[in-house]
């Protein structure tokens, strides 16, 4: 049994960490660091958890932390991980922020408007996409684990990407996600009257996470690729929805699309391609770490579309970062995470 230490341990990506790691047989949480909340019992903030993380919570103490724990996920906020990262030298890491996605800090510091990771620490991280990266992050000790909407959008273009099939400078993503994707803290945009009965857009050609899926794309495709994506809070609480348009290099069968993304995924038991001209939808996927895929093709424009569907604080965040420590220590990649979906 390993022990797990979660660094962040109030926000949402936590406490779906802890729920998750509850059945995982080879993982033990032993620490949770909380620096707002030091010596409180996480049943004081979310009393669901009533005795089933019955330790306190620490102040962060880091040179401890390397040697008394096995793996350290990072569920924190932009700007942490990379500060204690460094530190860490006998542990695997597994962050879930921001901070170690992108490969250059200037880029980083463009998009995320603070100063960005050291290079070195760049390149010793693995991209955690799950089933594209799989043979890197077998042999990681530090895994940056992918944003929500890179997951469903590089999940959705990958095998069309791979095959050489799209035109990398039409790519148009509508993206769609519940409230819990903008954290646990408050503002307006999150409040009840603003988000109930409302969809709006956000951070139009600002959000974060198009450099990180450009960056991706153009590493699959070997030649720079741009995106507009358009992200839009939705009135629910869990889910994520990225609906994909593209313009197909030449024409191609509907069956043949279909075909190849089914092949494409067939050994990756977390993506589940729907049968020909069926679409995911986001209450599908709910609770669950899968990702549900369907493509279309418009003979008649020539687009492809591609409809992905995950619930943004599993496969968008603490499941696949659970998934990336089973690969990261030659477990089955679904252990801890054979979660039915939740429905209705």
């Amino acid at each position: 049994m390993k022990q797990v230490a979660i660094v962040g341990g109030t926000g949402y990506g936590a406490i779906e960490l802890i729920r998750l790691l509850q059945g995982h047989s080879k993982l033990e949480i032993t620490k949770i660091i909380s620096h707002s909340q030091e010596g409180q019992r996480l049943e004081e903030t979310y009393p669901h958890l009533k005795s089933f993380v019955p330790i306190p919570m620490e102040e962060l103490n880091i040179h401890a932390l390397d040697q008394e724990v096995d793996i350290v996920f990072f569920a924190t906020p932009p700007g942490v991980s990379k500060q204690y990262i460094p530190h860490l030298q006998s542990v695997q890491c597994i962050d879930l922020s921001g901070d170690l996605r992108l490969d250059s800090p200037e880029t980083y510091e463009m998009w995320y408007g603070q100063e960005g990771a050291p290079k070195s620490l760049l390149d010793e991280a693995v991209y955690g996409l799950s089933e594209i990266y799989s043979e890197k992050l077998s042999t990681a000790r530090i895994c940056s684990n992918p944003g929500c909407f890179p997951t469903a959008s590089l999940l959705g273009l990958m095998p069309a990407v791979h095959h050489d099939l799209i035109d990398l400078s039409s790519i148009v993503i509508d993206g769609k996600t519940g409230v819990s994707g903008a954290g646990r803290k408050q503002s307006a945009m999150t409040h009840f009257s603003e988000t109930n009965e409302n969809v709006k857009p956000y951070k139009v050609g600002k959000h974060q996470h198009i450099p990180e899926i450009e960056q991706y794309l153009t590493r699959e495709a070997d030649q720079q690729a741009y995106i507009n994506m358009t992200t839009h809070l939705i009135p629910m609480t869990r889910g994520l929805m990225c609906t994909i348009y593209t313009h197909l290099k030449s024409s191609v069968e509907p069956s043949y699309i279909h075909e190849l993304y089914s092949n494409f995924y067939q050994n990756h038991p977390f993506v589940r391609v729907r049968p020909q001209d069926h679409f995911p939808a986001t209450k599908e996927v709910t609770g669950s770490n899968f990702c549900d895929i369907g493509v279309h093709i418009n003979e008649r424009t020539g687009q492809l579309t591609i409809a992905s569907a995950i619930d943004n604080l599993v496969k968008g965040a603490a499941g696949q970062a659970i998934q990336n420590a089973n690969i990261m220590n030659g477990w089955n990649v679904e252990e801890g995470l054979q979660l039915i979906p939740m429905f209705p």
